[in-house]
């Protein structure tokens, strides 16, 4: 599983104060021939980091925080456990790579401080969560250095009101032994049109490599989250979706899914400058027409957006998904266009997604 990621990590940074962290102990047996310095790195300045390079560090924030959506659209009201920043895959449109100017890899591994502040949390169990790390790095890409999705996933087990989300584009099923209830983990995968992987996700794992171990996971009991996020817009879209979805369906059953979200590709003005200068073949940027939306971001304009979110949705629909599908940061107009109904007509969008997110428990009560 490793070897695409490997290629990518340069050298690992490690500073003094985590030294003794069981998070810095995996990562010194699991390097391999990947080259290991100690020092004095916290306090970096974000331009002083190496290009691919990965740096475990004290992390003096919160690691508890809100999806950072916007008031303007639809957010679906995921929590972020935050274990770090940046990712090793190297996908064309990530908003990761313009977002953090450093390009490398940080990982908190001060994780006694994460468990503390996660038990005050989600002490009260009356409250529900849904959680995820994916939002500021791919939750699994290098797990196989890490296990810190192991150790969380071990840590949670005693809340039963939280569930977590591991959202990635590689296959790492390393974690699963760590799990008490399947119930309590959603293994989640981000999918795209079958052409775009080869052309826009280098060093993630292809599509049916996804697929193959989301079918495992369904077997070992779990639901699994699927992402059609950016959706993107190029020649011949509507047959590398509609193969996709296609294949979806030969490994796992409507059933196993627990949501699946649907985003149309969208950023802000410097995204699509990264994107033009470091990856000059991505010609999808100059398809369609971009807008500026309320939010500040460019988006497609708003009839090609949803000409793709309603032929993903018949499809999907045709294939027995309904319910579980929403839409990612899109306005009320766009959700009754392409689905007939609105966030507010489902109780809300965050309460919607807890609902699906908890079903089993419900349906055993």
């Amino acid at each position: 599983m490793s070897d695409y990621i490997t290629s990518n990590i340069k050298g690992i940074f490690i500073d003094n104060q985590v030294k003794r962290s069981p998070i810095t102990n995996n990562v010194s047996k699991n390097a391999g021939s990947i080259p290991i310095i100690y020092g004095d790195f916290s306090s970096l300045d974000d331009r002083e980091l190496k290009k691919g390079y990965v740096y475990l560090v004290k992390y003096k924030g919160r690691f508890f925080k809100k999806c950072p959506g916007t008031k303007f659209y639809n957010c679906c009201g995921y929590k972020i456990i935050h274990i770090g920043e940046g990712c090793p895959l190297n996908c064309s449109y990530c908003i990761l790579k313009a977002y953090f100017s450093h390009n490398s890899i940080k990982v908190w591994a001060n994780i006694e401080d994460l468990y503390m502040e996660l038990d005050k949390v989600f002490s009260n169990r009356e409250k529900f969560f849904r959680v995820g790390t994916g939002e500021f790095t791919d939750s699994l890409a290098i797990e196989y250095l890490t296990n810190y999705s192991k150790y969380l996933i071990e840590f949670l087990s005693q809340f039963k009101n939280v569930i977590l989300e591991l959202k990635t584009k590689v296959v790492d099923l390393s974690w699963i032994d760590a799990v008490k209830d399947p119930r309590l983990v959603l293994p989640a995968w981000s999918l795209n049109g079958i052409d775009v992987p080869l052309k826009e996700e280098m060093s993630t794992a292809p599509l049916e490599e996804r697929l193959k171990a989301a079918k495992i996971c369904a077997e070992m009991g779990f639901r699994v989250c699927l992402h059609f996020d950016p959706i993107i817009y190029y020649p011949g879209w509507e047959r590398g979706y509609k193969e996709t979805i296609e294949m979806i369906f030969d490994y796992i059953k409507p059933k196993d899914i627990a949501y699946l979200s649907l985003g149309s590709f969208r950023g802000m003005p410097y995204l699509f400058k990264f994107i033009e200068e470091n990856w000059p073949d991505s010609d999808y940027i100059y398809f369609g027409e971009f807008i500026k939306g309320i939010d500040g971001k460019l988006r497609l304009f708003r009839p090609i957006r949803i000409k793709q979110f309603r032929f993903m949705v018949n499809l999907l629909r045709k294939y027995g998904v309904d319910k579980q599908i929403y839409f990612c940061m899109e306005s009320d107009e766009v959700w009754r266009a392409c689905l007939g109904y609105t966030p507010k007509d489902i109780g809300g969008l965050a309460n919607h997604l807890i609902q699906l997110s908890f079903a089993p428990f419900q349906s055993t009560n």
